[in-house]
């Protein structure tokens, strides 16, 4: 329903762009509310006691909103019938990684039609290659970051053919790697990469001027567990930030977007998850979605769902209004002899047929010389001269 509501205002100012993935951490003590362990807490920025709730939502470059809110339920609480019990937790909810719970999300909404996009996720998820390879397999693309020690192969290089049968057994079907034939972590493959590779990118305007970093962009193979298949992964885009302040590569993402696509299609797809970010900060902040007290399963979820609601009508009003920087751009009245209403220009009224009488100053008092008016006590005694007052 919010999904409905909020989607074709949303759609106003441009086609969906990207499927963000992300999880949000919200602080809580004790040890029986739902799902509550020691984990990292984004809102923290450390380990601390808290919940979790993996997130999916659609954006443009105008707008974003989540349509999908999940609690991750660690392990430890999975086990643990009698808090399951406690919190009301579902039977048919088990144990499941952050990128198992994202992939569900992302299943579900292809299955209920959602406009697709670009899945666009951080590390925490990219770094997982059943993740990526589970995108793919429900027909999107991504732009996933993952981390500088991922091993790829480089540019124009692969793993090795399976060993030639020898006639004996079974003819080798495996793919193979030798000590002077290997893949490169991300980091030491972009360190080495030329200079003539390195392009400085300008992806949006931020509040303090325009946002722009060093980027290289480069196709290269996945290297994960390649010697276990029978033929190798298909090229994918491997985009590098690079700032020029810093010492070493910042930040690494792979992309199946086409290999034509642009640099610059890669850098604004990227770029896009800073949306998300802004939408948990107003979701908490000015919506409460950090302030359930409650300790079930099912209260948790009413209770973002409702947030989510709230917000949903916000983001829908928003885009109705008129974009940043946009005027109205007035017709002035095709009149020779106009002049605006109490315009000091012209004592007459803006059309000669309405004139009934004169305008009024614009000066708060006149300065005009002022008249005399004569007053007469009731009964005036005859030996007594009239008194004249000035009065202004």
């Amino acid at each position: 329903m919010v999904r409905g509501h909020a989607l074709p205002a949303i759609e106003e100012h441009g086609p969906i762009r990207a499927w963000i993935v992300d999880d949000t951490g919200l602080p809580k003590k004790g040890r029986l509310s739902v799902g509550v362990a020691r984990q990292y807490c984004g809102q923290l920025g450390k380990q601390d006691n808290c919940q979790v709730a993996v997130t999916l939502s659609i954006a443009n470059e105008h707008a974003s909103l989540p349509i999908a809110y999940r609690l991750y339920l660690p392990e430890g609480w999975a086990r643990d019938p009698a808090r399951r019990a406690m919190a009301g937790v579902p039977e048919d909810i088990g144990f499941a990684t952050k990128p198992e719970i994202a992939l569900e999300q992302i299943r579900r909404a292809v299955a209920d039609g959602v406009p697709h996009g670009v899945v666009v996720t951080d590390a925490g998820y990219g770094n997982d290659t059943g993740f990526r390879e589970g995108v793919t397999a429900s027909g999107l693309a991504y732009v996933a970051g993952i981390q500088g020690t991922t091993t790829l192969w480089a540019p124009g290089t692969g793993p090795l053919p399976a060993k030639p049968w020898s006639g004996r057994g079974r003819p080798p079907k495996r793919l193979r790697r030798d000590v002077g034939h290997g893949p490169l972590a991300a980091e030491k493959l972009a360190m080495g990469l030329p200079a003539t590779a390195w392009r400085s990118i300008t992806w949006r305007e931020g509040t303090a001027g325009k946002l722009d970093s060093r980027f290289a962009a480069v196709r290269v193979r996945p290297a994960h567990r390649d010697t276990d298949r029978a033929e190798p992964r298909t090229e994918e885009w491997l985009l590098v930030e690079w700032p020029v302040s810093e010492k070493e590569p910042s930040k690494y993402w792979l992309s199946t977007l086409p290999g034509a696509a642009p640099i610059e299609e890669l850098v604004a797809t990227a770029k896009l998850r800073w949306r998300i970010e802004r939408d948990f900060e107003e979701l908490k902040q000015e919506l409460g979605l950090g302030h359930f007290e409650g300790r079930g399963w099912r209260g948790f979820h009413h209770h973002a769902s409702l947030c989510i609601v709230a917000y949903g009508f916000l983001v829908a009003e928003r885009c109705r209004f008129s974009p940043p920087g946009w005027r109205p751009r007035l017709r002035m009245p095709e009149l020779s002899d106009y002049r605006p209403r109490g315009s000091p220009r012209s004592s007459r009224a803006a059309q000669s047929r309405l004139h009934r009488h004169l305008a009024p100053s614009p000066h708060p008092r006149s300065h005009a010389p002022p008249s005399a008016m004569s007053l007469l006590p009731a009964r005036l005694p005859a030996t007594t001269q009239a008194v004249s007052f000035m009065t202004r």
